[in-house]
């Protein structure tokens, strides 16, 4: 597979109608996500929250002048590991038009080259149990099973 070239770039506030659009573009999305016009405002909240926060990481795969793709890294100090740090991959998505083009893939190597950058000794991920097709990338790009995820909704 030969993949599309992106830019790989920090998100800006412009972006969030992008990034909503591709967070509701699945099953899960449709239910917890609200694309409106114009956006709620906590989206922009959280946006600004997440831009404040040097262990946050918002980006966005681009081409040609289109927001295709996003992540979020966090980076988390902790006790464990003897106080190593680790990377948290968030809410990956990539465009429903733009899949199987390897902007995923590019924007999961930049996360976890970046994890390293920052001194993690690890990098994980969470991906819901339905999504199917997310574990098999995952898997792919070296990723493996090693937790059960639990959830208490508010």
């Amino acid at each position: 597979m030969n993949a599309e070239a992106v830019s790989i770039r920090p998100a800006r506030r412009e972006d969030v109608a992008a990034i909503v659009a591709m967070l509701a573009d699945d099953h899960l999305g449709r239910a917890r996500e609200r694309v409106e016009d114009p956006l709620p405002a906590s989206y922009y909240d959280a946006f600004a929250r997440v831009e404040r926060d040097p262990n946050l990481t918002l980006v966005v795969a681009e081409s040609a002048g289109r927001v295709v793709g996003c992540l979020q890294l966090a980076i988390l100090p902790g006790l464990s590991s003897q106080g190593g740090l680790r990377g948290l991959l968030e809410d990956v998505r990539v465009a429903s038009d733009c899949r199987s083009r390897g902007i995923g893939e590019q924007l999961v190597q930049w996360a976890v080259a970046e994890a390293k950058a920052r001194n993690c000794n690890l990098v994980e991920l969470l991906t819901h149990q339905t999504r199917v097709d997310a574990q098999r990338f995952y898997k792919r790009l070296g990723f493996a099973a090693s937790h059960v995820g639990m959830t208490v909704r508010f």
